[in-house]
Order: structure tokens, then C-alpha cells, then sequence
């Protein structure tokens, strides 16, 4: 797959003067609360009205969606408010239906993007569709596998792609429900730029309280729209309630946004902005050739190790190394995530260095 201008006609053909946005219930519950909600959003920015019908969870026991009969209710929705319908689906029985009650964009979630085998049954589905299809990130930060997912999609003769990014699951704890990882959809965007990308940052926040601030970090790095789950009772939606905001919430986020120029042809600012780039390699230079002579010490120590015969992982001195260096971050304004992140990928390094002297 190649990138194209014509990743981006079925979004351009919108015309829109702000994001996309695509919002609507995390469930449809009740035909009243799914027609309430529509009717409360469709004066709004809103382009397209999701609600999830089929909900693939976590562990058995929760709410699994109200199945088939939700798709009429979003009948109902395109026929009282005349806004276009989305939802997920995830095997081809989803689709036929979807596809007969006339939804207009369907998204593969993030637990049916890793399985190729799945991803590969809604493409033969959708063959030769002209309905817009979006893949969610897979689970875990992988974006061979969820780039294969739109190459699956796109060899099945489907024109109308993007992707959303909702956030990669993590065993550790942190202020995100699922962590970010804004260096996998950049990487996705420099590879195919011209390919709609979304963000939903309800459910890489997992927070209604944190959605603004994610939702603007995405327009700046240049998102073409969000997916916002919305609820006109988010505190009794019968599944992921803390993530929903209400319609006015939505409205006053969507008010409230900055939309950024991608680019500005002044000169001075043209002149600033590359020295300021250049500082930034300057920079990025010197960090490689530290981490470069950190490395060696890494192998010197590694040498000495197998020479005394002693473990390679030494847990009490990381985490020493490691609350030091928190402490250490923060008086240079660094999140401890980030120091975290980044101790975490030079300690695993480290240890790589040492394996290869002590096992050589």
C-alpha cells in the first residue's frame, strides 16, 4: 500500500471547517436514550452518530450491546435528525447487518485489529464497499499490525479508509486508562500522511475530566478529527461510564479547542523556527553520543560481571538508579512517566549489552 491524495476524498468531500468529529453513546441502551442523544447533537459539530452495538469485553458477565435491534434505533437516528451512523464491527455477520441497515461508517476495534484472521473476514465482507471503514490501534503498540489491517482493507478493493487512535493497553499504572504512545500514530503519519487519522480520547483517557487536554494534544499534532463517547447520563451508562461526557460537555470541548495552523510562511518565523530546529539536532546528537558512552561503561561493567561471575540484573541498584533519577527529572520539569519511559528503554539496553559479554 502507497500513500495517496486519494486516501483523504471521502474526508475532503466534507468540506468541514473544524475536525471531524464522530460522538454518540459508548452503548445504545434504549431506543429513547439513543434518539435523545442524536437529537441533543444534531445542531452540532457532529458529523457522525456512534453508538456501539455489539460490545466486545473485557471479561464475560458485563454488558455485551443490545445486538441487532440497536441498528434500528440508528435508523430511526438517520431518519428524525438526518445525521450519518457509525459503529464497530467485528466479524462478517456484523457487517451484513450493518451493511442492511444502511450505517454509514464502521470502525474495527482494537481487539478484532490483532487478529489478522478477523480483520480479514470483515475486509471479504466488505468487499468493494463504498462505505468509510476505520481501524482502531490493536491493543498493544504494534503498527505493522495495524497497518496491515488497512492494507487487508484496502487489497479488498475498500477506497474509504482511516484510522483511529485510541491509546495501547499497559500493565503498569498510570493516569491513562490505555498510555498514548503519540510516537506510533506520528510514525503512522510519516509513512502515510495523507491517511485520516482520529483520535478517541475517551478511551485513551478513561477519564471524561482528561479528554479536553488529550483532544487538543491530538489537533495539534495535526489529528483530523476525534471520537468522543456521549452520554446524556454518563454516570448510569451501563458501560464505560467515567469516559462519556454529556452533549453540552461535548459542545464547550469542541468550542474550546485551538485549532493550529500546520504551517506559517512568514519569514522571521521561518528563520526562528529553523534555529531552533537546529539547537534541537544539536541536541539530539549529543544525547546519542552520551547514551553511546554510557553504553560502553555498560559493557565494561558487564566484563567485570563475568569475570566475578555475578547476575547481569541487579534489581536494588535500578531501583536506586530509578527513584534518583524521578526525583532528578522533576527539577527539569520532565514527567515522571517520561523518565520512567525512557530509564526503562536505556536500562533494558543496558542489560542487552551485558547479556551479549557475559554469554559471548
Amino acid at each position: 500500500m502507497e500513500n495517496s491524495k486519494q486516501m483523504r476524498t471521502w474526508l475532503d468531500d466534507l468540506k468541514l471547517d473544524h475536525p471531524l468529529v464522530i460522538a454518540g453513546p459508548c452503548s445504545a441502551e434504549t431506543e429513547e436514550q439513543v434518539l435523545g442523544i442524536a437529537n441533543s447533537l444534531k445542531d452540532t459539530d457532529v458529523n457522525y452518530y456512534r453508538a456501539g452495538i455489539w460490545k466486545p469485553r473485557t471479561r464475560p458477565g458485563n454488558f455485551e450491546g443490545v445486538g441487532a435491534l440497536g441498528l434500528k434505533w440508528l435508523q430511526k437516528v438517520k431518519a428524525e435528525t438526518g445525521m450519518k451512523t457509525a459503529t464497530e464491527v467485528a466479524n462478517r455477520a456484523h457487517v451484513e447487518l450493518a451493511l442492511e441497515h444502511d450505517i454509514d461508517l464502521l470502525w474495527i476495534g482494537a481487539r478484532s485489529t490483532v487478529s489478522p484472521f478477523i480483520v480479514q473476514e470483515i475486509a471479504d465482507a466488505l468487499k468493494g464497499t463504498d462505505k468509510i471503514v476505520l481501524v482502531k490501534n490493536p491493543v498493544n503498540p504494534d503498527l505493522a499490525l495495524w497497518l496491515g489491517a488497512v492494507e487487508r482493507l484496502a487489497t479488498a478493493d475498500i477506497k474509504n479508509l482511516g484510522v483511529i487512535h485510541r491509546g495501547f493497553s499497559t500493565y503498569e499504572k498510570t493516569k491513562y486508562r490505555n498510555i498514548p504512545e503519540w510516537q506510533m500514530p506520528i510514525d503512522l503519519q510519516t509513512k502515510f500522511p495523507d491517511l485520516p487519522i482520529i483520535n478517541d480520547p475517551s478511551h485513551i483517557t478513561g477519564n471524561r475530566d482528561m479528554i479536553f487536554d488529550v483532544s487538543q494534544t491530538a489537533l495539534d499534532l495535526n489529528f483530523d478529527g476525534l471520537m468522543i463517547e456521549t452520554h446524556h447520563d454518563p454516570d448510569n451508562a451501563w458501560s464505560d461510564a467515567a469516559q462519556q461526557v454529556t452533549p453540552s460537555v461535548l459542545v464547550q470541548i469542541m468550542k474550546d479547542l485551538k485549532i493550529r495552523k500546520e504551517d506559517n510562511t512568514e519569514t522571521e518565523y521561518k528563520a526562528k523556527l529553523n534555529n531552533l530546529r537546529a539547537n534541537i539536532d544539536i541536541f539530539d546528537n549529543q544525547l546519542l553520543e552520551t547514551l553511546g558512552k554510557r553504553m560502553k561503561t555498560s559493557d565494561a561493567i558487564g566484563a567485570l560481571k563475568k569475570e566475578k561471575n555475578v547476575a547481569v540484573l541487579q534489581s536494588t541498584r535500578w531501583n536506586e538508579i530509578l527513584g534518583a533519577m524521578i526525583l532528578e527529572g522533576e527539577t527539569k520539569g520532565l514527567s515522571e512517566e517520561f523518565v520512567l519511559r525512557m530509564f526503562k528503554a536505556i536500562h533494558q539496553e543496558s542489560i542487552r549489552h551485558q547479556e551479549k559479554i557475559v554469554n559471548g
